[in-house]
């Protein structure tokens, strides 16, 4: 077995206990697993039908996690997208991870005018040497790879919330507000539904849109895409490009993506730090809840003013969430229904 340039850890820097070489050879051939594919926020939703198109007619996770989120990329929405709000120079820029069961991995930062970062993201994966492009380069590689750039326009959302902020231009993020249930559930699965409800702005209440899915094989893949904060200073990134804080794999153990407040996901490698939780024999929640809670310690009062989330999904298609506020929620998508699941929260 050979391991190329594209896979993200290497052999000879693995400093982790228990962690073995068997790690990086698909185990998961097994059949007669279940499919299933998880989402953040309400917005995963109509993502997890995407990723569903695939996953039911057998497909793998990774053309899942790829497809479903771009169904999000595709929507008009506040913090996913070309549509999305603006940095405070009024240019929409886009981050994107994506990653599969056997460590490759690959992302894009700070990229332009092109409506599928996602996509992008897996090209770097497949096509190059590297894990993540940032800026023109990543633009220049998604025109070579037959992308097309979108006009430089902002969505009529979008202005009218940028001309809004330049009234004041102050920074500071809002975190989620308590959602509206008035939904009637529409299978045996669907108790918990709930229906999106839109802000007073008519934004969709939520950032990030990340995706775990578990396909028939037993494989496991992630991806992560967002337009990142809202008004950030120009040339921000956030967690969602970079393995290993707003995404990470083991095929061996789970998938784990994050959202919210970027820089304190990466703070502590938070889906990584999720996996490791796992990999210790913690259930999925009680693994995010541990990485929330070491957030809360190291913010200390500031953690009142930031949102930070997890959710997980572990080999046997168990799932769980953790937040450190009230507010957060996500999606779950199988061959008996779906769901829309409250996240139990620590604050």
């Amino acid at each position: 077995m050979s391991i190329n340039r594209r896979n993200f850890i290497n052999l000879s820097s693995l400093g982790i206990a228990g962690f073995t070489l068997q790690g990086f050879v698909n185990k998961s051939s097994a059949k007669g697993m279940k499919p299933i594919v998880i989402a953040t926020w309400d917005a995963g939703i109509n993502a997890n039908k995407g990723a569903w198109e695939v996953l039911s007619k057998g497909g793998s996770a990774l053309d899942a996690v790829e497809k479903g989120v771009m169904v999000t990329e595709d929507e008009i929405s506040c913090c996913v997208g070309l549509g999305a709000n603006p940095d405070r120079d009024g240019h929409v820029t886009l981050d994107a991870s994506i990653m599969d069961h056997e460590f490759n991995c690959g992302s894009v930062a700070f990229l332009e005018r092109i409506k599928h970062p996602i996509s992008v993201a897996r090209k770097v994966m497949e096509k190059t040497p590297h894990v993540m492009l940032v800026g023109a380069g990543a633009q220049q590689f998604a025109l070579a790879e037959g992308f097309t750039l979108e006009a430089d326009n902002l969505s009529e959302s979008a202005d009218k919330a940028y001309k809004q902020w330049l009234k004041k231009s102050t920074y500071k993020p809002v975190i989620n507000v308590e959602r509206q249930t008035t939904a009637q559930p529409t299978s045996q699965l669907d108790d918990k539904f709930k229906a999106p409800a839109r802000l007073s702005n008519g934004d969709w209440n939520h950032d990030t849109i990340g995706m775990v899915a578990l396909d028939a094989k037993g494989n496991l893949s992630g991806s992560c895409t967002t337009s990142g904060a809202g008004f950030k200073l120009r040339g921000r990134v956030g967690d969602s490009p970079i393995i290993g804080a707003g995404l990470y794999v083991d095929n061996e153990v789970g998938a784990v993506v994050a959202t919210g407040q970027g820089e304190d996901v990466i703070r502590v490698a938070g889906s990584s730090a999720v996996v490791e939780f796992m990999r210790q024999g913690k259930s999925p929640q009680e693994a995010c809840r541990l990485v929330v809670e070491k957030v809360r310690k190291i913010k200390k009062e500031k953690a009142a003013d930031i949102q930070v989330c997890f959710i997980a999904l572990n080999k046997k298609g168990e799932h769980g969430s953790y937040a450190l506020h009230k507010g957060f929620n996500y999606a779950v998508q199988t061959a008996e229904g779906h769901q829309l699941i409250e996240s139990p929260f620590v604050m």
